[in-house]
């Protein structure tokens, strides 16, 4: 009966141990665990795109074998003709999934003004945006990237891009896919208007993704650009962020952005509750895109 019991006892023991044993891995992992995972924008790579050196399909394994970045984010652009071609998106998908990389997300430019004071043309501005939302819907992309252009006062503009984004977001949301304002010049790179749009839209499927770099409002009449404060914009737009780009344009010897405090930027990110994909977007004409892009990640990596 002693026998019986004491390897009862050391049976029960051994189970707790490794319960534990495997808790504390647990445990271990998810500390070690980073809350950001890198992107990359297919903008990075516009001068090549544009020029023909390389094609809209080639993108996720340029992405995957040259950079080791598993996550893109898409242009529109760059196949604009294509958004309801089945067969190109069946073929875009393919690719992605070959090469184990995750479609997050569609920037979509050149559809017209969502907040367009002219009710029919922001009705056709609106309806242009629906079939990326199917098209992102078929790619496996949980996002669309619209601009909320308009005309008018501070208080006219947001009324106008209130009205065009819920009507967007009304139809996106029936594809589970999420429409988000970039800070993209104009009244959206100020923000504290912007902030208040999205919260005046009130739709958990309508949110920001802020970009570091995006923050001039315009040109005024004597040829002086009006910039935003990028880290107080950051600050307002990153408690409605979906997504987020880290703009580059240039980096000293030591791999640190001259234009941007990156240390700043992340930290305003960190410090928010905004756990996700930063998306690398390099915009600089003295390094190449490679380089530049190598050097924007690089220097990501340090930081989170």
């Amino acid at each position: 009966m002693e026998d019986l019991k004491r390897r009862d006892f050391i049976n029960r023991s051994i189970k707790i141990m490794g319960a534990l044993a495997f808790f504390n891995s647990n445990i271990i992992a998810f500390k070690n665990q980073k809350p950001f995972s890198l992107s990359l924008a297919q903008w990075s790579l516009h001068r090549s795109l544009f020029s023909g050196k390389i094609d809209n399909l080639d993108f996720v394994k340029i992405s995957k074998e040259k950079f080791g970045i598993s996550a893109v984010e898409y242009v529109n652009i760059f196949f604009f003709k294509k958004a309801k071609n089945k067969s190109y998106l069946r073929e875009m998908k393919n690719r992605s999934d070959d090469f184990g990389v995750k479609n997050l997300l569609i920037m979509c430019d050149d559809e017209g003004k969502i907040g367009d004071p002219n009710h029919k043309k922001r009705k056709k501005a609106i309806e242009n945006h629906f079939k990326w939302v199917e098209a992102a819907n078929f790619l496996g992309c949980k996002t669309i990237r619209v601009n909320a252009s308009s005309d008018g006062s501070w208080d006219e503009q947001k009324k106008l891009v209130v009205d065009g984004l819920s009507q967007l977001v009304e139809f996106a949301k029936d594809y589970s896919i999420n429409v988000v304002v970039e800070n993209h010049g104009g009244l959206s790179s100020n923000g504290e208007w912007l902030s208040q749009v999205i919260t005046d839209v009130e739709n958990d499927f309508c949110g920001t993704l802020p970009d570091f770099g995006n923050f001039k409002i315009e040109t005024n009449k004597n040829n002086e650009e009006i910039i935003y404060d990028r880290y107080k914009g950051l600050k307002e737009l990153i408690p409605f962020a979906k997504a987020v780009s880290a703009k580059s344009y240039d980096f000293d010897q030591n791999g640190n952005e001259t234009t941007i405090d990156y240390y700043k930027m992340i930290e305003i990110i960190k410090s928010s509750q905004y756990r996700g994909y930063i998306g690398i977007e390099y915009e600089g004409d003295k390094l190449s895109e490679y380089d530049g892009i190598l050097a924007t990640k690089n220097l990501l990596e340090r930081l989170i």
